[in-house]
């Protein structure tokens, strides 16, 4: 039997992921009381129970005070061989106060109090399964689709997990720094395909704007350092812990220099094992609709 307990923090979309856990076959129930999971463990091992060989079982701060009880339940099922895995769905702090104040909806720990209060005491309640966890995602940044794109890396192609997931993010520095950036890199310092005649409307994406910044022999430099420095950095983010890497890439509008070098970082990291990695482009559109 393949055996899951999915927690995490209230907001960071445990219900999506029992949902997609379904679509690939498990037999999910969710929000079950700790008194009767050892029992449902017990059901669920029978060899006439085929239908529940592969199953996800919903705990989290709902379970209130009795969430406590899951280290001994946990380790009288570890004793009877039955192999686990613990996967837990984290986002950051500000991302779950927005999400609780776009749905309306109380934290179910913050009572009469603000929501940034429940979601502290929860994190301190939620501390040991996140410590014992087999899998962290952290859905900050994360939409739907790259949800389940995790999730099926994990139980339906089985590759090892590292539970690394990085953005490589282009922007413009005109309209600010990324405020989730973890790295973040000026490549202002090469040619601006924006004075050039016939390339101010293109962006980044064009093969037009890839030749003009790669004609210069900083721009295959820059990318060389910088793929060398997180091929050093990566392992030991990932040895640490750490869970979301956002690596920002700038220039002045973000359109055209950011925008092909966040690209060719891509690509080179693309393929890589242990970790995550997609690509965003924060303003590549905002020029066109400022009518700049």
């Amino acid at each position: 039997m393949k055996f899951v307990i999915l927690t995490g923090m209230s907001g960071a979309g445990k219900s999506t992921a029992i949902k997609m856990m379904e679509d690939i076959g498990y037999y999910c129930v969710d929000n079950l009381p700790i008194a009767l999971l050892e029992k449902f463990v017990e059901l669920s091992s029978l060899q006439e129970n085929a239908e529940l060989q592969k199953v996800a079982v919903g705990i989290d701060i709902r379970n209130g005070q009795a969430l406590e009880e899951i280290r001994d339940v946990l380790a009288r099922i570890k004793k009877k061989k039955v192999h686990y895995e613990i996967l837990f769905l984290d986002a950051e702090d500000s991302v779950l106060v927005k999400r609780y104040k776009e749905t309306r909806r109380n934290h179910p720990l913050s009572g009469g109090d603000r929501v940034d209060k429940g979601i502290e005491e929860e994190r301190k309640r939620l501390a040991f399964l996140k410590e014992s966890a087999d899998y962290i995602i952290d859905t900050s940044q994360l939409l739907t689709r790259e949800l389940k794109a995790e999730l099926d890396k994990i139980f339906v192609q089985n590759q090892d997990y590292k539970n690394l997931f990085i953005t490589i993010l282009s922007f413009g520095f005109k309209y600010g720094i990324p405020a989730d950036s973890d790295l973040v890199f000026d490549v202002r310092f090469l040619p601006n395909p924006y004075y050039v005649e016939g390339l101010r409307a293109k962006t980044g994406n064009d093969k037009e704007i890839q030749d003009y910044v790669f004609q210069y022999e900083e721009a295959h430099t820059f990318l060389d350092k910088l793929e060398d420095m997180l091929n050093f950095l990566i392992p030991n983010y990932i040895a640490e812990g750490k869970n979301q890497l956002v690596i920002s890439i700038g220039c002045t509008g973000g359109k055209h220099r950011s925008v092909t070098l966040a690209n060719a970082l891509y690509e080179r990291l693309s393929g890589q094992k242990g970790y995550g990695l997609k690509i965003e482009h924060r303003d590549i559109g905002k020029d066109a609709l400022r009518g700049k």
